[in-house]
């Protein structure tokens, strides 16, 4: 009887976990998401589109894949490829506000050996890392660089982003890698964006976990 109810609360257990894993890409097309393009004249679905599998953009002009859905308090796998020569890009957080160049969010840096790096893409919007505090404007978006040299794979190759925000903290591991603490987040729910900026990029693999309500 012991071992009949020890199974049962592991089958439960197991279950339990796998609800809050949330897939975002289901591999086929973008559902779930919408597409901003920095140009009228491109229809949407030829600036993000699913190719072999993963999501991709030529990065040219400038915009964004955005959830439809807010999510606060999880944690986020992605994983990103600079197939030809790798330039910029970013994932975002956190974000908030009407579509446009830049809207309300944090951005986790996908800069070509930047990755790791923290911006505060927010006008009146703050957060703190180490000893500073950083505060965006319209015409500053404060950068807290990343924590340890680059990690990044080169073109070509993949890398995981791995981002985890619990309440006002957003922490970053690239390639398993801790490159990046920010706290006392003003902003702690909001729409995921990734973002097209200069060069051809990739996408695949990307998922949440959910955390526990922050009290």
């Amino acid at each position: 009887m012991k071992n009949i109810l020890v199974v049962v609360l592991l089958f439960v257990s197991i279950a339990g976990f796998a609800q809050k894993k949330e897939s975002l890409f289901n591999g086929k097309d973008l559902k779930g998401w919408t597409i901003w393009v920095n140009d009228p004249s491109i229809a949407p679905e030829k600036f993000f589109y699913v190719k072999n599998g993963v999501i991709e953009t030529p990065g040219v002009p400038m915009g964004y894949l955005r959830t439809k859905k807010e999510y606060s308090n999880y944690h986020l796998h992605v994983e990103w490829c600079y197939p030809e020569k790798p330039t910029n890009s970013g994932v975002f957080v956190h974000t908030n506000g009407p579509d446009k160049q830049w809207p309300l969010h944090y951005q986790c840096q996908l800069k070509y050996n930047s990755a790791g790096d923290f911006i505060v893409n927010a006008a009146g919007e703050s957060a703190t890392v180490g000893d500073s505090t950083y505060v965006g404007t319209e015409k500053v978006k404060p950068i807290a660089v990343k924590l340890h040299p680059s990690n990044e794979t080169k073109a070509g190759e993949w890398n995981s982003y791995d981002i985890t925000c619990k309440g006002s903290t957003v922490e970053i591991k690239v390639n398993g890698l801790l490159q990046n603490t920010a706290v006392k987040c003003s902003m702690t729910k909001g729409s995921i964006g990734l973002q097209a900026e200069g060069s051809k990029i990739q996408f695949r693999n990307i998922y949440i976990e959910k955390i526990a309500q922050i009290s």
